[in-house]
């Protein structure tokens, strides 16, 4: 048989007819063959080099075309579904009517408004006040504010007799445990790019989780409406990242659909999307529903004459209901009333029995009752409370506990302590260092990404996770409860193989205009980055460098500077390798106050000429705390910004000039943990952020200045 070609968007198909007089063997191996192309071009030449990978042999071939990408593909037959039986939601659906699919994607790429667009034309979202709003499936507090999807959400819908089954997952590399746990609910992914920036760090990230547990992916080219849109190209650059991945010639022989999700729309003809987007047609989001219902495997397993089973991939807090487990039932069927018990993972401990008390999966914001679920089925159930992340519920004669896939490790840690400030007490109230261990215990049982560890002070626990902005997320969620703290600065995680010192690595994509290129390759080549490629996207600079997750440290806010809020900077987790030698210095000394009292306008005026200051007249200030950072290198400064103007009767020339002093922007909490010294901390308060010495006592400062310096060794895990 032939394969299907596409050039440059366009689908050249040739007839499918068997060969006329072939051996069987040769017409076996004739059919068997799946094409994968990859393209390299040479300019000089002008033409495409194209790389033809079968399960038997490789051959190159050119092809004086130019153009954009090629790819070829094997032709499967589409079939269009005409069921439109109705679904219940609340009742077991046969296993063969189930899709269980997960939404992947790089940050921004659009993700959750795909989501919002299948609930709302799938009818999901009927009769709420949902159907008004945008990115219904955000529901924290935070993910609302920030505009990023930060737990994984599960939500389902029916259509033409078939229960969907969506699973919508954080697109941030800091969140990637998320994406880790949730793939083993899946039996396939949407994998969602965007049709002008192309695959990122974080989309090779989800690909590479997804390819090794066999999923095949879908692929959407979404925002595919925007003048900038430049699908042929991102479909070539997929098809190279599929390639270097390793994946299967199945995987490689994915399905491209274009979409608009903002729009609404989404067809697996190019040349439709064309019109859709001039808003010569209307689309809608059925296109991709029944591709997911023809491609996407059914669930496996067995539901008679088997135990139930099921692998708790996420917790859910309820009101009424206490703790709920949310999972995917491996085996069995469950009811209402049925008694079972949790394992605890790897040793099959039984650590409680109990019944199941309510059973129920969610439909948009609509919380769904089921009275029994069965294999293949994403359900939520209470009666366990004290089931954890990846512990199995079961029937009582289930032994064995399921077996689960370890997240990679975390790469930086914080230590969490008691507010021991001047001005501790004054806001939270939760203070004491027992409150903050229950309450980072309690998140470590939810956030499997995290770790807590005693760190060796009574007082203080170290917390291990994948980034600034995890670890930020988690601060401002415990600010927000009333707690007072004290945070550390970032330590990345060290380990040691053979006698060797190794350390973490990020691949870091970068998107600048072309004029600020120059200062970015510096400033990354100083923080031992490598630039791996430099290429024109649109009308930015793309650079790739690979770099260790120290140097990334601090850098976001020196970025943006450079940069002038035009750039892009996106970073996921590389590998673990060989240490890469001490940094240096990039963060200038700071300006401390030796003074308690209230920061006055006079002493800020002489105070300011030296460096950059970071309170505001009137704010509360004590000795030890970073008031300034100096303009100069050298050592830290102490300074009094209490000062107060002498009052005396004697008239000066100028003594009552205007004073004027440059506004002070308030700290974020993931500005202050990229800027802190090591010798520095955060001092966390329900409404203030305040950067201070980890040792408030000038002199005690001094002593301890002249200990050694941490090294590589310190940093070892």
């Amino acid at each position: 048989m032939r394969p299907l070609i596409r050039i440059a968007g366009r689908r050249l198909v040739r007839s499918l007819q068997p060969a006329k007089a072939t051996s069987s063997s040769s017409a076996a191996a004739a059919a068997g063959s799946v094409c994968s192309m990859r393209i390299s071009t040479s300019r000089a030449q002008g033409v495409h080099t194209v790389a033809c990978r079968t399960g038997r042999t490789a051959s190159q071939m050119l092809i004086a075309k130019r153009g954009a990408g090629m790819r070829a593909y094997s032709a499967a037959a589409e079939q269009k579904s005409g069921e439109t039986e109705e679904v219940d939601l609340g009742a077991m659906v046969p296993m063969d009517r189930i899709r269980n699919i997960g939404i992947i994607a790089h940050v921004d790429h659009g993700k959750t408004t795909l989501v919002d667009c299948l609930l709302k034309q799938s009818g999901a979202l009927s009769g709420s006040s949902a159907m008004q709003e945008t990115r219904v499936m955000d529901s924290n507090a935070l993910e609302k504010e920030r505009g990023i999807t930060i737990l994984s959400k599960v939500t389902s819908l029916a259509y033409k007799g078939h229960r969907i089954n969506i699973v919508d997952t954080p697109g941030h590399a800091d969140f990637g445990g998320e994406v880790e746990r949730i793939l083993s609910m899946v039996d396939s992914v949407v994998l969602v790019v965007d049709a002008t920036e192309g695959p990122m760090a974080q989309t090779k990230f989800v690909l590479t989780k997804a390819l090794a547990r066999g999923l095949s992916p879908l692929v959407v080219l979404n925002k595919a409406d925007r003048p900038t849109s430049r699908a042929d190209e991102v479909d070539s650059e997929l098809l190279e990242l599929f390639m270097a991945l390793g994946a299967s010639d199945a995987q490689t022989d994915y399905k491209v659909m274009y979409a608009s999700a903002k729009e609404g729309w989404c067809t697996h003809d190019a040349a439709e999307a064309g019109r859709l987007s001039a808003g010569g047609a209307d689309g809608s989001m059925a296109p991709l529903l029944d591709a997911i219902v023809q491609q996407a495997p059914a669930p496996t397993g067995q539901r008679e004459d088997a135990p139930f089973a099921m692998l708790v991939t996420q917790l859910e807090a309820n009101s009424y209901l206490g703790k709920c487990v949310l999972g995917r039932v491996s085996s069995g069927k469950v009811r209402v009333g049925d008694r079972i018990r949790v394992l605890e993972p790897e040793t099959g401990t039984v650590r409680e029995e109990g019944r199941v008390t309510r059973l129920f999966l969610r439909s948009g914001v609509r919380q769904v009752e089921m009275a029994e679920a069965g294999a293949g089925d994403l359900v939520t159930l209470s009666g366990v409370p004290t089931a954890g992340i990846n512990a199995t519920v079961a029937s009582p004669e289930v032994e064995e506990p399921l077996g689960f896939v370890p997240i990679d490790p975390p790469t930086i840690s914080v230590t969490f302590s008691v507010n021991d400030s001047p001005l501790a007490g004054r806001e939270g109230s939760q203070l004491t260092s027992g409150m903050i261990r229950a309450r980072l215990l309690r998140e470590a049982e939810t956030n499997v990404a995290l770790q807590i560890r005693d760190s060796g002070k009574s007082e203080a626990l170290e917390v291990r996770g994948r980034g600034e902005l995890q670890l930020s997320v988690l601060i401002e969620t415990m600010r927000r409860e009333g707690f007072e703290l004290s945070v550390t600065p970032p330590r990345v995680l060290m380990r040691r193989d053979a006698g060797n010192i190794l350390e973490p690595f990020e691949e870091i994509t970068i998107d600048v205009d072309h004029g600020a290129s120059g200062v970015v390759v510096e400033k990354l080549t100083k923080r031992k980055g490598e630039l791996k490629s430099f290429s024109d996207v649109a009308d930015k600079a793309r650079m790739v460098f690979h770099i260790p997750t120290r140097g990334l440290l601090g850098y976001m806010s020196e970025f943006k500077n450079d940069t002038h809020g035009s750039g892009v900077i996106n970073h996921a987790f590389l590998r673990y390798d060989a240490y890469a030698g001490p940094l240096e210095k990039t963060r200038k000394a700071s300006m401390v106050s030796m003074a308690a009292g209230t920061a006055t306008a006079y002493a800020l005026n002489m105070i300011e000429p030296r460096g950059r200051l970071f309170v505001r007249n009137g704010e509360a200030v004590y000795p030890g705390m970073v008031v300034g950072e100096l303009s100069k290198d050298g050592g830290d400064l102490e300074v009094n910004p209490a000062k107060a103007k002498q009052l005396t009767n004697i008239r000066a020339a100028g003594k009552d000039d205007t004073i004027r002093l440059v506004p002070v922007a308030p700290w974020s909490l993931e500005e202050a943990i990229a800027y802190i010294n090591p010798d520095e901390a955060i001092e966390v308060t329900p409404s203030t952020i305040r950067l201070r010495k980890q040792i408030l006592d000038a002199n005690k400062r001094k002593q301890n200045s002249r200990k050694r310096a941490p090294d590589a060794e310190d940093m070892l895990e």
